[in-house]
């Protein structure tokens, strides 16, 4: 009954333009919300937080996304690791979940596909109703093996290699049109620029349109009912529907060059168009939506947050950069260590397929298990001295921001080969980068985003 309902599902879906798909969920959105007046589920309302030590173990939410905001988050995630590392919250907003908070159990959850599934979702809430977006992310083999297979030659070594180049001059021309001496925005001149830069081009996305990307990589996260705090849904809702109109522009575009005769290219949308598996994707709206959205945010939020979380953690720990600076033979390691540090993605969920038994603790089958990345990162057991920065730490590179196993984040041997390039090309022009202002966080619980970091440059001296 179950695969005939699925059949009858994805018939229809591929009948039904994704304009109008999103457009009745967000309808019902709305009728839902003027008929109950909420969205259905209790959301969090920015408030002091409290410090760890005032809350009993099982008051303890890690879900709350503000606990960023208000850096509460380090505190609550030690307290855990401590005296709950596998920990039951039974009343959030997003329903009862299980907490996992260090590296080892994390590790152990995410290599476990057979117990953990990553199906249907990544995130801890639920979407709003019809719109069930599906990603492979959140699939488990052998459907997962064969959609990021389609896609992973993009970032096979040989293309990697002849991506650099390209990579370097656009970081020397964003650098080169920096201001010195004067207050500016990193996330906007430089994280959000670079990264535009790279996304256009993984899509052979309208280059000149390249912030459109960012800015749908930054709705797809906001929505409340997978946030937990209040959103403004039908600005999202009306994205989405700008987000597949262009896509899908993009899509059939792709396809009448290719069927004209010009030559198959690396970006992704050709990749996706070229492989058996994944060549009719445009006909089932609700994965199209959902793959494209995928690369677009992982394309994005890892190498932007870490570009700009690593400005903030060599200001907060000025020792580290003036050991880099005498020594950028370190760079490799410290990306690696920037990327623990920041962490740009705080968890990823699972659900128990079976009983099991994790760390002492019994979880039921049908379960939801978080492992929080941002927490196994932080890991005393594994990291001495884990809250600082250490450009030169040994171990730097058992971090676990890219996830593990066969959900390992695809791009993230590129991820890092950004991040590279912007240092070593800052340490040739610059001799110091000051954070002028404290740094302002996105709100949210999955993504560890700064949104806004004031800085001003100082030149190196010429001569």
């Amino acid at each position: 009954m179950t695969k005939i309902r699925e059949a009858i599902t994805a018939k229809v879906q591929a009948t039904i333009p994704m304009e109008r798909q999103i457009q009745g969920a967000h309808l019902y959105d709305k009728t839902r919300r003027w008929v109950t007046g909420t969205n259905g589920q209790k959301m969090f309302v920015e408030s002091p937080i409290p410090p760890v030590d005032d809350l009993e173990i099982g008051e303890i939410d890690l879900s709350n996304p503000f606990l960023y905001r208000q850096g509460r988050w380090q505190s609550y995630f030690e307290r855990l690791r401590k005296e709950a590392p596998v920990h039951y919250q039974a009343n959030s907003p997003f329903g009862p979940f299980w907490s996992v908070t260090r590296h080892a159990d994390i590790i152990a959850v995410d290599k476990n596909h057979d117990v953990f599934s990553a199906e249907p979702f990544i995130v801890i809430g639920v979407p709003p109703r019809f719109m069930d977006i599906e990603m492979f992310i959140a699939m488990d083999p052998p459907r997962h093996d064969l959609q990021r297979q389609a896609v992973q030659g993009v970032v096979a070594p040989k293309n990697l290699r002849e991506m650099e180049g390209l990579i370097r001059s656009r970081v020397r021309e964003v650098l080169d049109d920096l201001p010195v001496d004067e207050p500016f925005d990193w996330v906007q001149k430089v994280s959000v620029e670079l990264t535009a830069r790279m996304l256009a081009t993984l899509l052979d996305f309208p280059y000149e349109q390249r912030r459109k990307l960012v800015q749908w990589s930054d709705l797809a996260a906001s929505m409340e009912q997978t946030n937990g705090g209040p959103s403004d849904n039908d600005e999202v809702f009306a994205e989405m529907r700008s987000t597949v109109r262009e896509l899908s522009a993009l899509w059939y575009d792709k396809a009448a060059r290719l069927a004209g005769g010009e030559e198959p290219g690396f970006d992704l949308i050709t990749m996706l168009q070229s492989n058996e598996n994944t060549k009719d994707l445009i006909d089932r709206p609700m994965e199209f939506l959902g793959n494209l959205t995928l690369l677009i945010v992982g394309g994005n939020d890892t190498t932007r947050n870490s570009m700009s979380g690593g400005v903030l953690a060599l200001n907060q720990f000025p020792e580290q950069f003036e050991k880099l600076k005498a020594n950028p033979d370190l760079i490799p390691n410290m990306v690696s260590e920037i990327i623990r540090w920041q962490t740009p993605l705080a968890y990823m969920r699972r659900i128990a397929k079976k009983d099991t038994i994790l760390n002492g603790q019994f979880i039921r089958e049908g379960d939801k298990v978080v492992m929080w990345y941002a927490s196994g990162n932080r890991d005393e057991a594994v990291f001495e001295r884990p809250d600082e920065l250490i450009i030169d730490r040994p171990n730097a590179r058992n971090h676990i921001a890219f996830g593990f196993g066969v959900h390992r984040c695809m791009g993230n041997r590129l991820a890092e080969m950004q991040l590279r390039i912007l240092w070593e090309e800052l340490l040739t022009r610059f001799e110091d980068i000051d954070v002028v202002a404290d740094p302002e966080y996105v709100q949210s619980n999955f993504v560890r985003g700064i949104s806004r970091l004031m800085v001003r440059l100082t030149p190196k001296a010429t001569g």
